[in-house]
């Protein structure tokens, strides 16, 4: 994909070469040469994607990156990044753009520098930029799959867990309702026995000490030892 800056400094040359020079005569551009068939050449013979053959010591740094990806220094200094400082220099920087250009070009021709060079500098850096990029994505990705994983698998011993754990309750509530359910039973027989013996009892005293009603049931946690 072409880079529209690609265009707009390739497209200087051409103009400087159509006669926006000012030491000698102009020289006409080649037939049927368009900037954009000048980038494309330019691009073809950079190598389309950088080898990082060290790790990038800090990602959030660009220098690092192109460091890492073993961008050559370009002749006298002229980076991309100088051409950018340049662009928005005191000097030039409310200049209109054809003299931002031929500052620019100036420039370079006084330090014997080729634009070529410097769009080749600047393809190096977008394409290590993109690489490092693809390279971020592909590590996202796996570290998304890979914690995607694992919190599928928490999820799943969390599931189980409360599965196992609501099965516990269900017994616990199963183990109570029986219990109040013997215990209601043994309750009725209990006050059928109390009433017999309150009965007997009464033959021989004025005032009967049976109880043969409920007790109030204890508070709670509390303990409340067997009648004697």
């Amino acid at each position: 994909m072409t880079k529209k800056w690609y265009n707009y400094i390739v497209s200087v040359d051409e103009d400087k070469a159509a006669g926006a020079g000012q030491d000698g005569p102009a020289k006409a551009p080649r037939e049927g040469k368009s900037a954009a068939q000048s980038v494309a050449e330019i691009a073809a013979g950079v190598a389309a994607e950088p080898t990082f053959k060290t790790q990038v010591a800090d990602p959030t740094s660009f220098e690092d990156i192109y460091r890492a990806a073993e961008i050559p220094n370009p002749p006298q200094g002229y980076s991309i990044g100088k051409i950018a400082q340049m662009l928005e220099s005191e000097h030039i920087r409310s200049q209109p753009s054809d003299v931002k250009r031929s500052s620019v070009l100036v420039a370079l021709d006084a330090a014997g520098v080729s634009i070529k060079d410097v769009i080749e500098d600047a393809i190096r850096r977008d394409r290590a930029l993109d690489t490092f990029e693809r390279v971020q994505q592909r590590a996202l990705a796996e570290l998304e799959t890979g914690k995607s994983n694992e919190n599928a698998k928490i999820q799943s011993e969390i599931d189980r867990y409360v599965t196992e754990q609501r099965a516990k309750i269900q017994t616990n509530n199963e183990a109570i309702s029986l219990e109040k359910e013997r215990f209601t039973g043994w309750r009725l027989k209990k006050q059928q026995e109390e009433r017999k013996i309150a009965e007997t009892v009464g033959y021989f005293v004025a005032e009967n000490p049976i109880t043969t009603g409920d007790l109030p049931s204890p508070a709670p946690g509390s303990k409340t030892a067997p009648r004697s």
